[in-house]
């Protein structure tokens, strides 16, 4: 007997089948009610994979229209400032496929996008930001498989929203990248330094 499960057969043994509205819930493109939640969100969650398969998740955050909906079956989404590794973008051109968690603050519910994915320059789609913030370089383009409302079950399991939640305890951004750099930074200096240089980095966006 091993416990390490290898197929569908085995994984579905230990669940029962979802409700017929759950499987009914994926839909192929997006309406209105749909097109109007994804917009006034602030905050995606961006997941994409490389040619081997590798994971990545990258957050992507802005003012209410960061999604634009530019029909029902298709989303697009500015890449801004980051850190220049790209991650996301060069595991788009390597595999051209993404989802997308949209996050509406203060609600439980998120809505889920995948379909596949492509990196747009045409004047057409970077206009869609224009006067949110500074031109983007690049487009992260999503034709849209599936659509659907998320249930609110991990957030409320989390208690997320609620700020008496929120822990002060655990170690800071400076204090995992000296880790990962094999200790003996100024944590002090790199805080003050890396406040700094998002307030310079976000000022650059700003139209």
């Amino acid at each position: 007997m091993t416990n390490h499960i290898t197929t569908v057969e085995q994984l579905r043994e230990l669940y029962r089948q979802p409700s017929e509205l759950v499987q009914r819930k994926k839909a192929a493109s997006i309406g209105p009610q749909t097109a109007a939640r994804i917009t006034a969100s602030p905050f995606a969650l961006l997941a994409t994979a490389d040619a081997e398969g590798r994971c990545d998740v990258s957050p992507r955050g802005g003012p209410a229209g960061l999604i634009a909906v530019i029909d029902e079956s298709t989303v697009a989404l500015p890449d801004l400032g980051g850190n220049n590794l790209i991650d996301s973008l060069t595991n788009i051109v390597a595999n051209p496929h993404a989802g997308l968690l949209v996050i509406t603050p203060g609600d439980d519910e998120t809505v889920r996008i995948e379909g596949a994915a492509e990196l747009r320059t045409d004047d057409h789609i970077l206009d869609l930001w224009e006067g949110m913030f500074r031109r983007p370089k690049v487009a992260v383009v999503i034709s849209v498989t599936s659509v659907f409302i998320h249930c609110a079950k991990a957030f409320r399991r989390s208690d997320l929203w609620s700020p008496a939640t929120w822990s002060s305890d655990a170690p800071d951004a400076c204090s995992l990248l000296d880790e990962h750099l094999g200790g003996g930074l100024d944590l002090d200096a790199v805080r003050s330094g890396l406040d700094a240089s998002y307030e310079a980095d976000l000022a650059e966006e700003r139209p």
